[in-house]
């Protein structure tokens, strides 16, 4: 596993170069700021409103990285064959994805708790109350982002990233939308054979409730692995059988 450790880790050192973090970053902050100033719903719904609306900005500013980073990295590094040189020692091509996965997920955790540390401390000034659950359903994004960037490195092995982006978005489309596509009974009878991403949507009960139970936060963890552990299975297939 240090191979797969080592290529996390310059993964992950260069996501921190890239520009586009710093752009979201400053984006989603003065987002977050503005927010307290939306007209108020009334007491105790302002700041359901407000938690809402902050963890929405952290969902959509998270997958814009994620969607940069997840689909980029293999086809640059094939691209200036500097995975030959990755290749060329003793690491093999699934400790190669396993360790870009590792590296963006780490690099979108650390993001994703930059955002969730500024909500809650706008939502203490503002409200005079931490709102501590909005880190629950922020952990939910990130497990979100770690199963989308899976797809995407996954993708990104035999087709372009262009491609692999629009692979994603209808990845994270078709996830949220078994009711939708399928119908109420529909959903139902195939829930066991459609594996929904609507798992890791816990805004509604952190922002208007007490939270989710412990029970509920491993069997997220649980679709996490899943997800991740075929993505990446079925991505190092695909890459295995490519020449670079």
């Amino acid at each position: 596993m240090r191979s797969v450790f080592t290529i996390a880790k310059a993964v992950f050192f260069d996501s921190i170069r890239r520009r586009v973090l710093l752009a979201v970053l400053v984006f989603a902050g003065i987002m977050v700021a503005l927010i307290p100033s939306l007209p108020d719903y009334g007491i105790g719904v302002e700041r359901a409103v407000f938690g809402e609306i902050a963890l929405a900005v952290t969902f959509v500013a998270s997958l814009v990285v994620t969607l940069a980073l997840s689909v980029t990295r293999v086809p640059a590094e094939v691209e200036r064959r500097t995975v030959y040189a990755v290749l060329a020692r003793p690491v093999a091509r699934w400790q190669y994805l396993v360790g870009t996965w590792l590296g963006t997920f780490s690099m979108i955790g650390v993001l994703v708790a930059g955002f969730t540390a500024v909500d809650i401390a706008v939502g203490a000034a503002v409200y005079g109350t931490p709102l501590w659950l909005l880190a629950v359903g922020a952990a939910g994004i990130w497990l979100e982002m770690g199963v989308v960037a899976a797809f995407g490195i996954a993708a990104s092995t035999v087709v372009s990233p262009v491609t692999a982006i629009v692979a994603e978005a209808a990845f994270l489309f078709i996830g949220h939308s078994r009711a939708t596509l399928l119908g109420e009974e529909g959903a139902l009878a195939l829930k066991a054979f459609y594996p929904s991403l609507d798992a890791f949507n816990i805004v509604a009960p952190v922002t208007h409730g007490s939270g989710v139970p412990p029970v509920y936060l491993a069997s997220m963890v649980v679709v996490f692995v899943g997800f991740v552990g075929v993505l990446l299975t079925v991505g190092a297939m695909l890459f295995g059988g490519r020449d670079v």
